[in-house]
């Protein structure tokens, strides 16, 4: 994994890229992680895992989270996932596995790497991709909500059936960036134990990502 985004990516966005100064984000970032103030999550090497080995062109679903877990160990730059080795499993992590469970009548997962949701054409992107130790929502300003801009209308333009699961109220800011003409968004509360409760469990997102798809011919996610 590197730092850099992967080529088929950087080709992609050119055009946005440029235009958000995303030079100067990264060595803004670069900077946070060399000044060793704070620690910063994930390792640099895997800010842009959630890129890493997926076409662009050949995305089918987007998983849109906040920020990454602003604790030791966690983070590895797909949101909502943390490394296999990981137990307990992060508490949002859990309630999405709960719905998957009561949604689609499987068997819980047995960790929480979601890199196989990843290899299917499942985009998990935070709209900031690093964070500070201990502190939710550090890196919100820097010029990361520009980028996941960036890459979300880049996305609704370029695909023509995409499924977009917009959890929470950060990620439900991004809706205008999407054409629901082509695209289907979903929206429900974030899966954190302080709102899932309130309209996350029970919302039958994967169910109903999995119908979209099968409806525009497209291969069904094996969540």
């Amino acid at each position: 994994m590197s730092w850099k985004l992967p080529k088929n990516w950087l080709e992609f966005l050119q055009d946005d890229l440029e235009r958000i100064l995303f030079s100067e984000l990264q060595k803004r970032i670069v900077h946070e992680y060399e000044d060793g103030t704070a620690r910063i999550f994930p390792p640099l090497p895997m800010v842009f895992n959630a890129f890493q080995g997926i076409d662009p062109k050949n995305i089918r679903v987007v998983i849109l989270g906040q920020d990454p877990y602003p604790t030791q160990g966690h983070a590895h730059g797909l949101a909502f996932s943390v490394q296999s080795n990981v137990f307990p499993l992060p508490k949002s992590l859990k309630n999405i596995f709960k719905e998957l469970q009561h949604d689609l009548n499987i068997e819980l997962p047995v960790h929480g790497n979601l890199d196989r949701w990843r290899d299917q054409g499942v985009l998990l992107l935070n709209s900031a991709l690093t964070v500070r130790e201990g502190q939710p929502g550090s890196h919100q300003h820097v010029g990361w909500e520009a980028f996941s801009d960036a890459v979300i209308h880049r996305l609704s333009t370029e695909l023509n059936h995409a499924v977009f699961l917009l959890w929470g109220a950060s990620a439900q800011r991004k809706t205008s960036l999407i054409n629901p003409h082509k695209h289907l968004i979903l929206c429900a509360t974030h899966p954190s134990p302080l709102s899932a409760h309130r309209g996350f469990f029970g919302c039958g997102h994967f169910s109903k990502a999995n119908e979209f798809l099968a409806s525009k011919h497209l291969t069904p996610i094996a969540w």
